[in-house]
Order: C-alpha cells, then sequence, then structure tokens
C-alpha cells in the first residue's frame, strides 16, 4: 500500500510517497533530506505526538496551569494520558521546565511546566 505524508521535519515540507507492507515502511520518495525517512518510518511505524495541556491548581496564581510532555509519547497512548492528567491538581510553585511528574504513565516522556506559578498571597485575590 502507498500513504502520501507530508514532512513535517524541515522547512522544505516534503511530499512523500511511502510503501508500507505489514505496518512496516518499506520504501520512501520524495524526501529531499534524511530527515524524510526517518519522519516517514515514525509515522507509519510508532506515531508520536508531544501533549499540550493544562492541569488544576489550588491556591496559585492561575487556576489552570499550562504543562506539556517532554518528549513525544505513542499516539495511541493520548487519550489515556489526558484522562490522568485531568485527576492532577497542583497545590506548590513550580517554574517554566520544572518537572510535574516524571516518566509520565512509564511513555518515557516527563510532564513538565511551562509556565511560572507561584503561590497567591492573602488579600491578592
Amino acid at each position: 500500500m502507498r500513504k502520501k505524508l507530508t514532512c513535517i521535519e524541515c522547512p522544505q515540507s516534503c511530499a512523500l510517497a511511502v510503501d508500507v507492507e505489514n505496518c512496516r515502511v518499506v520504501g520512501v520518495e520524495g524526501n529531499k533530506c534524511p530527515k524524510g525517512k526517518t519522519y516517514a518510518v515514525s509515522e507509519i511505524e510508532n506515531p508520536g505526538r508531544i501533549l499540550t495541556s493544562a492541569v488544576l491548581t489550588e491556591g496559585l496564581n492561575l487556576k489552570m496551569a499550562p504543562i506539556r510532555t517532554s518528549a513525544p509519547i505513542p499516539k495511541a497512548k493520548i487519550s489515556e494520558a489526558m484522562r490522568e492528567i485531568k485527576k492532577i491538581k497542583i497545590k506548590t510553585p513550580f517554574k517554566s521546565g520544572d518537572i510535574i511528574i516524571e516518566n509520565f504513565l512509564n511513555l518515557g516522556a516527563n510532564l513538565v511546566a511551562t509556565r511560572d506559578i507561584f503561590r497567591v498571597k492573602k488579600g491578592d485575590i
């Protein structure tokens, strides 16, 4: 089977033609750089995505704190990851880049903060 993809690894946005047999890439055409082939194999055989979301906070300056995974996680695990994220409530301040949960769901990626969050002082509300 032949699949068409647009590579997103560099600004060239190559139109890839990917030959797939038994869920494995057997050929890639259209890539202008080596990143195209790597992207095609990853996207067909083990697609992953950086997950961005927000978690609830308590007693901090924002009601929702923006977070993301530190690395792509399997696309098939996104729904499960979102269900777990909905359960999280953060009560302690943190800085952008701080790890909120290490090795989130044993997927090899940390859940990290993308913004500084601080405690609200009495009278600030």
